[in-house]
């Protein structure tokens, strides 16, 4: 709970010294916007390796292909830089550029989760009786 509290208040913080800065140079508030983020970041990475602990005892304890996980981690880490990057091109003014990065990152996504909805399809054909 005291991250959370710590979150919110970079992120407030952050927020109106963009809107301070942003009449008198644009430039500095995207660079504050961007640290902002940046130090949010940087304050979940230790999340960041109990959900990568908690992935290992999983692995270890199902016995399914290790690949499978790091698939899954893999899109959902690209699920949260594509939205990181979409929100920095959003605030810096630039929406329509935000809008491709999202389609862009749907796209990817979408052809990395193939594998895992073939795997699902073959395991449902096989339950189903014949």
């Amino acid at each position: 709970m005291d991250l959370i509290i710590k979150i919110v208040a970079i992120g407030v913080i952050t927020s109106i010294a963009t809107l301070i800065v942003k009449p008198i140079r644009n430039d500095f508030a995207i660079m504050i916007a961007l640290s902002g983020g940046v130090i949010i970041l940087i304050m979940l990475l230790g999340y960041l390796t109990n959900i990568f602990d908690s992935f290992k005892l999983i692995i270890d304890s199902t016995g399914i292909s290790s690949s499978l996980y790091t698939l899954v981690l893999k899109i959902i880490g690209i699920g949260y830089l594509i939205e990181f990057s979409a929100g920095i091109c959003s605030d810096s003014g630039n929406g329509s550029l935000a809008d491709k990065i999202l389609l862009g990152g749907k796209i990817v996504i979408m052809v990395m989760a193939l594998p895992i909805i073939t795997n699902i399809l073959k395991i449902i054909s096989q339950l189903l009786p014949k």
